[in-house]
């Protein structure tokens, strides 16, 4: 699968894209992630890609015209029709659902804007969805992009070593995932639960969906009334306070 990231520091993505799991995919060619610099196709002698904004206000505005140059150029070079994603916090929340749809959509052209934006014109030109990660302002789109790309690259088969993993992470079922502990048995006088150490497998396992249950009570409870739950589940929550809205 192939991440195209239309930018103006190239060097970021890279940086950041090259090492540890995302890294080895690459290397494996699991995977390309390819920055692609906006200013070598732009028009200006000078190199600008920005401007004034037509009506006033304050701040600079990215110009549509090397954007869309970029974008263009990468769909002939790969003779696809190139699904575009724009960040920006007036996006969709992007989430693992999200996650999941990109994952099915081949290669993908993510937008990283700066300063006050983009020109509009250009999100049309390239029929552009927009997707936030979340509800604040950062100076500029290439970390949300990165973001956005290594949730979707974990789906890719192969990335991740153990494929048992994505199944049981937090999201996966509607619910957070569970506590996790590892060895020494005792840190600072804190031990390890003792059903952890018991070797009963199905305790263990409805230990385990009933802290998911009761730590997404506690800290999502948004998520309750999403997830998928049993007629056990519902017994177990009710112990904790919940009560399941109605319709």
């Amino acid at each position: 699968m192939h991440f195209y990231v239309l930018t103006l520091f190239p060097e970021m993505i890279r940086s950041c894209m090259e090492t540890s799991i995302i890294g080895r995919a690459q290397d494996q060619n699991l995977i390309c992630i390819e920055p692609v610099n906006i200013r070598d196709y732009t028009s200006e002698k000078h190199g600008h890609v920005d401007d004034y904004p037509y009506g006033g206000g304050a701040g600079m505005i990215m110009q549509a015209e090397p954007i869309v140059k970029a974008y263009r150029d990468l769909c002939r070079r790969t003779g696809k029709n190139l699904k575009a994603v724009y960040t920006s916090p007036q996006g969709k929340v992007f989430c693992q659902d999200t996650a999941k749809q990109f994952a099915e959509c081949g290669d993908l052209v993510f937008l990283c804007g700066h300063y006050e934006g983009v020109d509009e014109r250009a999100l049309e030109l390239m029929n552009a969805e927009s997707y936030s990660i979340g509800d604040y302002v950062l100076t500029g789109g290439e970390l949300p992009a990165m973001v956005m790309i290594d949730a979707v690259c974990r789906m890719v088969p192969g990335v991740l070593t153990n494929a048992g993993s994505p199944g049981t992470e937090s999201f996966e079922d509607g619910l957070l995932e569970y506590p996790q502990y590892t060895r020494p048995e005792v840190c600072e006088g804190e031990s390890v639960p003792e059903i952890l150490l018991s070797g009963n497998h199905a305790k263990v396992e409805q230990w385990r969906r009933e802290q998911s249950l009761k730590r997404t009570f506690e800290r999502r409870p948004d998520l309750i009334d999403e997830g998928v739950l049993t007629k056990t589940d519902l017994a177990y929550l009710a112990g904790l306070g919940y009560r399941k809205k109605e319709g």
